[in-house]
């Protein structure tokens, strides 16, 4: 028997337990295979990395996921002289007795060899948010950050519009950050953000009030050991935040992730990162990096000018080559730098 493309296995391993479009799996390549070595054995191997995987027993993507995955497995071996594998059907079988719920699990599977799992929702808008999703430009701007983890070690990073988590999640699996202060407004945000973090085996800091952090949080309540980092989860308001409570949070790093994406949040936006700037003290200036999925130009290039109008200066990084716990790029995902 011909041995499959390699790393064809881990391709549809990675993409189907992110739960990644199913037009972004191999197929063509597994077809490839399927015509120079007919047999059911590849198709068994695909079905033990992917639906049969401990992850995606304990995590699974949605039902409706599993369930196009599973018939197009079984499409491609009907396609071919092989005998029916009898698992496969079984498998089908099984999730097609389950009812769609309204999460699932995507798990992803990082360089390093950790693991990201996290809940979403699987509806676009779920309780007036977007936030119960993760976005195209988180997933870039963790590949990124791994790719720089100096810019991370022992220093404490602020994450604007967390989300539910992903980004931040992997820079504190891989990054070794002293504190992390993950931050978002919606509650309903706030509570999948604190529910995944645990999932992924950290304990977020008991719930303050801005007061206290800001009086009492400095370097020796910061995380002791950069191999298990702090971990804070903050309701973040821009429009509402003071300078004081900024200050209080000790940021050596900002990060957001898709929070370009409407005029008025852009405002908000950079009026929160003028308090920030001016909240310093005699501490250094944190180093911001912004990533956006660029869907409307007119509103990108708002965002720059406003910050131009502001006297923030940018710069865009320039992109990297791959995205290896993905394997299909969007290639218009932008990260900026900012100078505040």
């Amino acid at each position: 028997m011909a041995e499959p493309p390699p790393g064809l296995l881990l391709r549809f391993q990675r993409r189907f337990l992110a739960a990644r479009p199913l037009r972004s799996l191999p197929w063509p390549e597994l077809e490839q295979s399927l015509r120079t070595a007919p047999g059911s054995a590849l198709l068994a191997d695909i079905l033990h990395k992917t639906v049969l995987h401990p992850l995606c027993v304990k995590y699974p993507p949605s039902a409706k996921y599993r369930r196009c995955f599973l018939t197009e497995l079984i499409k491609k071996l009907e396609s071919t002289t092989a005998e029916p594998l009898d698992e496969l059907y079984e498998a089908l079988g099984d999730v097609l007795k389950e009812e769609e719920s309204t999460h699932c699990y995507k798990n992803y599977l990082l360089p390093t060899g950790d693991c990201v799992s996290l809940c979403e929702s699987t509806a676009l808008i779920s309780g007036g948010t977007t936030g119960l999703l993760t976005w195209e430009a988180a997933l870039h701007l963790a590949q990124w950050a791994l790719q720089h983890p100096g810019l991370f070690r022992d220093r404490t990073i602020l994450e604007l519009g967390s989300g539910i988590g992903f980004t931040g999640i992997a820079i504190c699996k891989t990054c070794q950050p002293r504190t992390f202060i993950f931050s978002d407004c919606h509650p309903r945000v706030l509570r999948q953000l604190r529910e995944n973090i645990q999932l992924n085996g950290f304990i977020p800091e008991p719930d303050v009030t801005w007061s206290i952090q800001t009086e009492s949080q400095g370097q020796e309540v910061e995380g002791e050991n950069c191999q298990n980092p702090k971990v804070i989860v903050a309701e973040l308001d821009w429009g509402s935040v003071t300078e004081k409570q900024l200050l209080g949070l000790r940021a050596d790093v900002v990060i957001a992730a898709d929070v370009v994406y409407d005029p008025e949040l852009i405002l908000a936006l950079i009026g929160m990162l003028q308090k920030l700037s001016s909240s310093r003290a005699d501490r250094k200036a944190p180093e911001v990096f912004i990533a956006s999925t660029i869907r409307n130009p007119d509103t990108y290039q708002l965002f720059q000018a406003e910050l131009d109008k502001v006297g923030i200066r940018w710069q865009v990084i320039p992109a990297h080559s791959s995205c290896n716990f993905l394997y299909d790029v969007q290639p218009d995902v932008t990260i900026l730098q900012l100078f505040i």
